[in-house]
């Protein structure tokens, strides 16, 4: 091969190379696109069950919210973290699910604050995890009793590090304030969801829901505690809003099943109108 035969070779292959850069660019782009699209119609609903409860504490929610729900059933993913670092996972997402139900429980789910702390860091585990898995864009949350604190920890320390919409969230029977019922009285918790409220999503739709079984409290967990919730988010998030259930079943461990509560998630947290227009596109199709 003569001197001039290998400078136009080199050339030519030079010349490829340049072409194939942006024809490679082109690609990654359109794939990424193509994932973003399919990635944005899935919309979780994630669930903390709180201290002392396991991932099956919402099995009797999952089940009610089915009955009621046309077309495709929420799916149970549960996935628990445990004290070693390692995360398993029990059940699956239906490939038409497009609003599966999650739910993170802990090896460690006892109560107090530095706990509460710990399960922050587990949820914000689990969810990098989850990420890794599904990368979906935007979730609701919901989180009962403790849940919905270990909610607010991570939403105020973690949540910001994702290129995620957190577009709703539910607690039902959160104390906020712990069992203290003056707000004057503030705990260390409650005062450092406070002072870091700044990072809760100003997007945010937020709704607690308190139970009074009595008459200021669900047996367990004081009516003041869980409306100390708005100091947190009120005037932070779009929207917030409280709403007090009472009756037989308004007694804390019976809240996540209270017919008030199930049909409170169905219009408040399940996205139906999404729901109802793919069901009217399968219809149609």
């Amino acid at each position: 091969m003569t001197k001039k035969t290998k400078i136009v070779l080199i050339a030519v292959l030079v010349f490829l190379a340049i072409l194939a850069i942006p024809s490679y660019s082109w690609t990654k782009k359109n794939i990424k696109e193509i994932d973003k699209f399919y990635n944005a119609r899935l919309s979780p609903i994630i669930m903390i069950p709180g201290s002392s409860a396991t991932e099956n504490r919402f099995d009797g929610l999952v089940k009610k919210l089915n009955q009621d729900r046309s077309g495709v059933k929420h799916s149970l993913l549960k996935v628990k973290v445990w004290n070693d670092g390692r995360i398993t996972y029990n059940g699956s997402i239906a490939a038409r699910d497009n609003e599966p139900i999650i739910v993170i429980g802990f090896e460690n789910n006892h109560d107090g604050y530095s706990n509460i702390k710990k399960q922050a860091r587990m949820v914000n585990a689990a969810f990098d995890d989850l990420q890794g898995k599904y990368n979906f864009n935007n979730f609701k949350g919901l989180g009962h009793s403790n849940g919905g604190l270990v909610y607010t920890a991570f939403i105020e320390k973690y949540l910001g590090d994702y290129d995620v919409d957190l577009k709703k969230l539910m607690t039902i029977g959160t104390p906020y304030n712990f069992t203290e019922t003056n707000i004057n009285n503030k705990t260390e918790m409650l005062a450092d969801f406070i002072s870091n409220r700044k990072q809760i999503p100003k997007s945010l739709s937020m709704y607690s829901v308190a139970g009074t079984i009595t008459y200021d409290s669900d047996e367990l967990v004081p009516d003041a505690s869980v409306n100390a919730g708005k100091y947190i988010y009120q005037g932070q998030a779009a929207h917030y809003t409280e709403t007090t259930v009472t009756g037989e079943d308004a007694q804390h461990s019976d809240l996540p099943t209270n017919n008030e509560i199930v049909s409170l998630v169905h219009q408040r947290i399940e996205d139906r109108q999404r729901n109802q227009r793919n069901q009217g596109n399968q219809n149609n199709g």
